[in-house]
Order: C-alpha cells, then sequence, then structure tokens
C-alpha cells in the first residue's frame, strides 16, 4: 500500500468511521474477485451511505491519484468489480433505498445498491414489473445491472437495462456530480446516461438511476419442446418470429447440458433430446392460450418430438428450475467452470453452434450449452477441472476467444450481457477498429482525464487510428457548391475534411424538414444519394438503410415482409436519419420503445475524415460504450449518419382506437390516467384541447362543436385476443364514468399526434414540454392553456405540445417563458420545435450540468462547431 493510499484511508476512516473501511488483509479476500476467474488486490474497501459521502471519498482519491472500483453484490463475470490495479473498492452495498415508485408514470428512483430481485419485486406489488432479470438477480443491484447494461431470459421480448434508465446520478473522477437525463423523457442533450451504462464504472460511480417500469402481464403460459436436432430448435425459433409472434422468453439447452441438469436435479427432462426449447408468452388471460396453441403448431410443423404445457405455477417452476440448474449442476462435475458470452444474429445460432463444438473437441475441453434462442446470445459452459493448472486455464481463455472470434465474423458480438471487465478487454480490436476505439477512448478522457476510475476495464491500451493528414486547416481545394450529395460514407467523410479544414461551416439535411429553423450555413451536405436498404433480415428482425431513405419508402418495403421499424415521421419526407438525429419519439413508443431502443448500429462519417462503425445488428451487446445511442437526438453535431441498422418488429395483428369526449380538462387527465395505468398493450394514450376548427384531424367522428374541444385518445395493438381484452376494460371505465366514447379502426393515436404537428403554419409557434408523466397535471395547472392554444398531451410520455397561431412575433415568447419556467420547476424542459421567428426565441432554454463535457465531445468529434451550428443546444 502507498502512502497517499494508506492516507486516503485514514481520512475516510476518520470521516466514516472504522467499521466502514476495511484494510484488513484477511477481509479483503471478499473483494479481490467477483464471480469470474480474474483475480485483484484492493487496498481497502469504502461503504459509503450517500452521494455526499460519495463524493468526499472520491475527492480524497483524486487528491492522492488513488484508483476507485465501484461495486455492487460482486456478482459480475468478467473482473468489471475487480481491482486490478489496487486502490479502494467503493462497496455500494449501504446505498439500497427505493427512494420513489410512481405507479401513474410507471418509473421509478433508486440507489445503486438496490438488489434488483428485491426492487422487481416491490414493482410487482404495485402491478408493474422491472425487465432486465440477471440470473444473478437474487443478489445483483441495479448499480451494478447498470454498469454492464444487465439483461436475462425476457430481453428478446423486453430489451435491457438501458431500455429502462432515463437517467442517473453519478460521481465524475473530480468529485462532481451530475444528472443526465431524468424523470421526463427526450431532455434536449447528448444521451450521457446510455454512456454510463455499460460503462463498467470506468466513467464515474452511478448512486442513483431513474427506471422505466412496464405493467405486469395478468396471465402467462409455459411450454417445454424437444427437438433431435439445435439446427430443427434454431429454424422452430424463427419460424415462430416469421408468424408475428414475440414470445417473452425463448431459452435453448443443447443435449449435453440437459443431461447434465437431469442427473444434479432430476426436473424430469427429455434425455433423449437434442436440444430442449423453453417458450413462454404473456399477455391477458384470453390471449395467452392461443398464443401458445398457435407456437405448439408451428413447434410441430418444424419438428418437435415432445410438447409439454406446464398446467400449474408449480410445473412453470419446474422448468425453470431446471434452466436456471445449469450453473449448479455444471459446478458438480468440476471445481469451476468458465461461462462464456457471446451473441450472433438468431439466424446463425446453428452454425455458429456447430462451430463452437469443434473447437471444444479440438480444445479437449467438456462443455454444455445454454442459450438464449430469442436474441442469439449464446452461453457454453465450459469445464475447470484444476483451476490450480495454469496450462489449463490458459486453453480455456484461448478457446474463450475462438469461440468470440466465431460470434464476431458472424456479425456479432463479443460479450452480450457480462460485460468486458478484464476477461474480454483484449478482445476489443475483434470488433473495434483503431477509429472506433479511439472514439471510446476520447469518452474515457473527457471523463476521467486522471484515469481513476476502474483503470484498465473495457478498452485495451490505446492504438493511435491511421494517420489522416490535412486535417484541419491544410487543405487547398476550392469549395464544393453549396450544396453537395456525397454517395457514399467514405465519400460524406472526405467532404466533411475538406470543409472543415478550410473552415466552412457545413449544414446536414435530410428530408429539409427542420432546415427552415436553423441558421443558415457555408455548406448544406444532403443526405438524400445516402438511400436504400443494404441489408433486410426479417429473420432476424433487423433492417439496415441509408440514412437518406425516407420513413415511408422503408415502410412500404418492410410491409411486404409483414415488418415494421415502429417509427412515424409527420412528414412525408421524413428520413430515417432526420428522425434518429432529432430524437422524434412518436407515442407509440410506450408499446415498442424510444428511438434509442431501435437504433442497433451505425455507419457515421467524422470531420476528421474517419468513416467509424459502431454497434452490432443485434438486440444485445455491451461491449464498450454506447456510441450508437450517444448520436440519437445529438442533431448531426457528432457526425454525419451514413447508415443505421433498425431493430424491427411484426406488423400488429390487430389495432384500434377509442374516442372519448370528456367534459372537461382535469376529467380527461383523469380518465387519461387510468387508461394508463391499466394498459398493457396500448400504443397511444393521448389529451387534446383543441382551440381550431380541428380540420386536420381527419377521419375522427366526433362533433367538434364547442371550443375548445377535449378529447382523449386510446389506441390499443398487438395480438387481437389482447387488443378485444383491453379493450373491454377500457370500455368499462369509460361507462363507469359517463364520458361517450367512439371506437375506431384509423387513425391511431401516433397517427394524430403526427397531424396536430403538421398542422404548424407557416406563422405558428409549436413547443414541447416535458416532465415526468406524474406531473403532466402540475404544468397545465401552472401555465393554464390560452383561448387561442391548442394541446397535445402524451400521457405516457410526459409531454404537452402546445400549438399557438399568431402574426409574427405576437405573444411567443411570453408563451415559451411560461411554460418554460412551470417546466423546469418540475425537473422538466421546453423546447421550441417550430417559430416563425427563431432569433427571438431561445429554442432550447436547457443547461445540462454536464454541458462541458457535450461541448468537449463536440469539440473531439464535431470539428468545434462547425458541423451544423446553431442545430442543437451544446
Amino acid at each position: 500500500m502507498t502512502t497517499a493510499i494508506a492516507q486516503a484511508l485514514a481520512d475516510l476512516a476518520a470521516h466514516l468511521g472504522a467499521d466502514r473501511v476495511i484494510t484488513d488483509p484477511a477481509r479483503l479476500i471478499t473483494y479481490a474477485i467477483d464471480a469470474g476467474l480474474d483475480q485483484g488486490h484492493p487496498d481497502g474497501v469504502v461503504f459509503p451511505r450517500s452521494v455526499d459521502e460519495v463524493v468526499r471519498l472520491v475527492r480524497r482519491a483524486a487528491e492522492h491519484g488513488v484508483p476507485l472500483v465501484a461495486r455492487g453484490a460482486g456478482t459480475g463475470l468478467a473482473g468489471g468489480a475487480v481491482a486490478e490495479h489496487g486502490g479502494l473498492v467503493v462497496q455500494l452495498g449501504l446505498m439500497n433505498r427505493v427512494l420513489e415508485l410512481d405507479v401513474t408514470g410507471r418509473s421509478a428512483v433508486v440507489e445503486a445498491g438496490v438488489v434488483n430481485l428485491a426492487f422487481d419485486t416491490q414493482a410487482r406489488d404495485r402491478g408493474l414489473f422491472f425487465p432486465p432479470d440477471p440470473s444473478s438477480q437474487r443478489a445483483a443491484t441495479i448499480g451494478g445491472n447498470i454498469g454492464t447494461n444487465a439483461g436475462g431470459p425476457h430481453c428478446f421480448k423486453y430489451g435491457v437495462t438501458s431500455n429502462y434508465a432515463t437517467g442517473v446520478e453519478a460521481v465524475l473522477a473530480d468529485g462532481r456530480i451530475v444528472r443526465p437525463g431524468g424523470r421526463a423523457l427526450d431532455y434536449p442533450e447528448y444521451d450521457l446516461t446510455a454512456l454510463f451504462v455499460g460503462s463498467e464504472g470506468t466513467l464515474g460511480i452511478v448512486t442513483r438511476a431513474n427506471l422505466r417500469l412496464l405493467r405486469n402481464p395478468p396471465a402467462v403460459r409455459t411450454l417445454l419442446a424437444a427437438f433431435d436436432t439445435i439446427e430443427r430448435a434454431g429454424a422452430a425459433v424463427s419460424a415462430v418470429i416469421a408468424r408475428g409472434l414475440v414470445p417473452a422468453t425463448m431459452e435453448m439447452m443443447d443435449d449435453r447440458i440437459t443431461r447434465i441438469i437431469e442427473e444434479y436435479a432430476h426436473p424430469g427432462l427429455p434425455l433423449e433430446a437434442g436440444a430442449v426449447l423453453i417458450v413462454e408468452v404473456d399477455g391477458y388471460a384470453e390471449s395467452v392460450d392461443p398464443q401458445i396453441a398457435e407456437i405448439e403448431a408451428i413447434l410441430r410443423d418444424h419438428g418437435a418430438q415432445e410438447l409439454r404445457l406446464a398446467q400449474s405455477a408449480a410445473e412453470r417452476d419446474r422448468i425453470w428450475y431446471a434452466r436456471k440448474s445449469a450453473a449448479g449442476a455444471m459446478a458438480r462435475l468440476a471445481p469451476a467452470y468458465y461461462l462464456v458470452d457471446g451473441t450472433v444474429p438468431r439466424s446463425k445460432l446453428a452454425q455458429t453452434l456447430a462451430a463452437i463444438n469443434h473447437i471444444l473437441e479440438e480444445a479437449e475441453l467438456r462443455a454444455g450449452h445454454v442459450f438464449h434462442a430469442g436474441d442469439g446470445n449464446l452461453h457454453p459452459l465450459i469445464l475447470i477441472d484444476d483451476p490450480s493448472d495454469r496450462a489449463l486455464i490458459a486453453r480455456v481463455l484461448d478457446t474463450g476467444r475462438r469461440i468470440l472470434e466465431v460470434c464476431v465474423a458472424a456479425g456479432g458480438s463479443i460479450t452480450g450481457e457480462h460485460g468486458v471487465g478484464i476477461e474480454k478487454r483484449a478482445f476489443m480490436p475483434l470488433m473495434y477498429r483503431p477509429e472506433e476505439l479511439a472514439l471510446m477512448w476520447d469518452i474515457k478522457t473527457v471523463f476521467d482525464p486522471a484515469g481513476i476510475m476502474n483503470p484498465g476495464k473495457v478498452l485495451p491500451p490505446p492504438v493511435a487510428p491511421p494517420d489522416l493528414p490535412g486535417f484541419p486547416g491544410s487543405t487547398t481545394s476550392p469549395l464544393p457548391a453549396s450544396l453537395v450529395s456525397p454517395e457514399s460514407a467514405h465519400e460524406a467523410a472526405t467532404l466533411l475534411k475538406d470543409l472543415t479544414g478550410a473552415g466552412a461551416s457545413v449544414r446536414i439535411r435530410g428530408g429539409g424538414t427542420k432546415s427552415a429553423m436553423l441558421p443558415a450555413a457555408d455548406v448544406v451536405v444532403s443526405t438524400e444519394r445516402l438511400a436504400g436498404i443494404r441489408t433486410l433480415a426479417p429473420d432476424d428482425l433487423y433492417v439496415t438503410a441509408g440514412a437518406g431513405t425516407r420513413l415511408n419508402d422503408l415502410q412500404a418495403i418492410l410491409e411486404q415482409q409483414r415488418m415494421w421499424a415502429p417509427l412515424v415521421s409527420p412528414w412525408p419526407a421524413g428520413t430515417i436519419g432526420g428522425i434518429i438525429a432529432a430524437n422524434a419519439n412518436a407515442p407509440l413508443r410506450m408499446r415498442y420503445g424510444n428511438v434509442r431502443d431501435l437504433v442497433l448500429a451505425a455507419t457515421v462519417a467524422l470531420p476528421d475524415g474517419r468513416v467509424v462503425q459502431v454497434g452490432r445488428p443485434v438486440v444485445k451487446n455491451v461491449a464498450g460504450y454506447d456510441l450508437v445511442k450517444l448520436h440519437v437526438g445529438a442533431h448531426g453535431t457528432l457526425g454525419l449518419l451514413c447508415d443505421v441498422t433498425l431493430k424491427l418488429a411484426p406488423l400488429p395483428r390487430a389495432r384500434a382506437t377509442l374516442v372519448a369526449l370528456p367534459r372537461r380538462m382535469a376529467q380527461a387527465l383523469e380518465i387519461g390516467a387510468s387508461l394508463l395505468q391499466n394498459s398493457l398493450v396500448a400504443s397511444a394514450v393521448l389529451v387534446l384541447e383543441i382551440a381550431d376548427d380541428g380540420a386536420w384531424m381527419p377521419d375522427i367522428p366526433v362533433a367538434l362543436a364547442r371550443r375548445p374541444a377535449t378529447l382523449v385518445i386510446y389506441t390499443v395493438e398487438g395480438m387481437a385476443e389482447d387488443v378485444a381484452a383491453e379493450l373491454d376494460l377500457a370500455r368499462g371505465m369509460l361507462r363507469a364514468t359517463g364520458v361517450p366514447a367512439v371506437q375506431i379502426d384509423a387513425p391511431a393515436g401516433s397517427d394524430v399526434w403526427a397531424a396536430f404537428i403538421r398542422a404548424s403554419g407557416a406563422h405558428d409557434m409549436l413547443v414541447r414540454a416535458g416532465v415526468a408523466p406524474k406531473d403532466v397535471g402540475a404544468l397545465l395547472q401552472r401555465t393554464g392553456p390560452g383561448s387561442t392554444e391548442s394541446y397535445l398531451i402524451d400521457l405516457a410520455a410526459g409531454q404537452i405540445y402546445l400549438r399557438e397561431p399568431a402574426p409574427p412575433g405576437t405573444g411567443h415568447a411570453a408563451i415559451v417563458t411560461r411554460l418554460r419556467a412551470a417546466a423546469q420547476e418540475l425537473g422538466g424542459y421546453t423546447v421550441v420545435l417550430a417559430a416563425p421567428a427563431r432569433p427571438r426565441l431561445d429554442l432550447w432554454g436547457h443547461a445540462p450540468d454536464a454541458m462541458d463535457l457535450m461541448r468537449a465531445l463536440r469539440r473531439r468529434w464535431g470539428a468545434d462547431g462547425l458541423l451544423n451550428p446553431g442545430a442543437f443546444v451544446v
């Protein structure tokens, strides 16, 4: 232990108490490892109870240059919480309070030490649930889940931790607290929350999180199916998806692990099967039986030898006990095992498993396979007969590397849910070129310049990217025409390099739907020729298309495959690149996820001439920092999106909308809150206050005689039985209030949202205010609609859209000031989406506390403001 570390520990013991600072070598052994194979040598362990105590210890560590390693329950498998280079382990288990659980808004605020299962149990007691369910959830903490972007069996349908973290509180390496994101959605700032999720404590210590919750499905059915081969089971999985079904989970085990589990736990597994598939569906009681019956028929058609449908909770528990006994069963055969974690597109599961088995045979290692078939996440468990045999350990780790090479070659990732840590740090170049790794090092340097936050984890030593001579400022070529349209990412990168190198400002334009709001630039770079589908993989539920592709054109092609990208644009000319850059979320996000949740990968042209490829076409990929989400909502200020890979969904089999006419706004909000609280398959819960003639809202069969007219619009979609069940509940609620309602097939709520935005005229002002959903009523009470103002309220998102028609300059600034002040008091924001006189209005009115970090990233990647100037808050 160095003198600096000893001094830091002494200071902390004096402040926190000796009982919360461990230095005894025997007690430190517990904290030298996690659940993986890597070992460290911590000099001390500190147990803070509050963020103020974390700030104090971080400042002490920074003063003395002491490394800090944040730790939850130590259940990680990649060495992420191991003090490889000594220093202090910051054990966050005492910060274990659920600070708020908002049932109406379906959100929570929790401290980092809250245990996943305890939190999920508390949420389920209120009719909600937290979808990420790693196998270690009985012990794993929310902070650890955030650190590794944890997943679990239900990720195929519900996603991973990053899909549910809307904001974090984190302590940076200098002791400063930052709070990116929050209770509202779509804050006008770079998505720094996405950087913290999956960063494994290398950017700061996360002390608190804002989390999104879902309604707990009222019914579930579980099916076990036996197949003679992995290939047939894999084909059956693809067939289920192709039919437009989305089970809650699809888990698979090979014959080896099946026999091992049966000998260990005796759950009654079919030992003659080459593969065992577990399928679980959820929804309303009226829906789960038809779903499972259809799946049974598909599985039989694809060679299922045996089907067992759980007839009771006990039988369901027995099936899941078998699946979750894999690790314990392996431990019975050997004193240790190595659990590999790789992901491939699901259509490549069978061929990948065949290649992996060949590698295992060559290495003469025993193993079994258990994996998440729905999302292609493989978990070979390799037995280690003698953990003290260094040659054996080296052979096992080399085999793990060879397995992950196969996964990457198949278009997958070196880690789907366990993280990189120490274990896979050296494997990062398998996935990323020096250009991409350099971007990650940029982020690390901006957030942690001294390198004290979990040093040595995730990133391999930096390697300089290829030299790009001539940037900045050395080009002697004349400037091109004022409007240019590159045809490729490399042409775009060269163009940006030449332009910004000459000091020219560049405006990026997609469909041109937002150009009127932006100041002029020297040159406009259009994505018009960066259009068209590059790859369409319906079996793997993704499409890769040029950023200049119009959304309407893309949807028309996908519809032929009975698929769609769950996005909506108010404008026919809207491009997918523009939607992503603007983070334009329609109300259907409540059913399908935010824009940030749908973008799996992207190719980006940077102003220094680099072309980088970020992300992978798989749902689960936690290898390094999430560079993809950083570009969502960045308004083109960090690079030019050239092509993007989107997650697809089957077209809903049924869709219907209820339109209700409450008597007043207060009643509309009450009805909307009740509908929201009980919704399971809703894609929109809207409240409208319409002051104009409503001509922009065609096909709504409601007489809008009085002004203002108040409407509640409620859209549900999905399986026909789910839609019918939810509509019955909604109609019953409306009858109890005495509010009249009609059911229509179209338009859906998101179509109404699009029409409301599109209806803004040349002299109209359109603003969006965002608060926590529970605070929408309070925001309206503090502002009050004017007699000429029309409102659209997206209750699930906590967003209010206000449209005010007026001659230029009349009252617009006062309206924005009034709404912005009220929203900020509630922890929200207000942005101007359209206005006739831009220079007179502050479009953003938001000052993130991490603005300096955002500006540092833009200086590095956005040509110091020359790329899309004036387009965003930074």
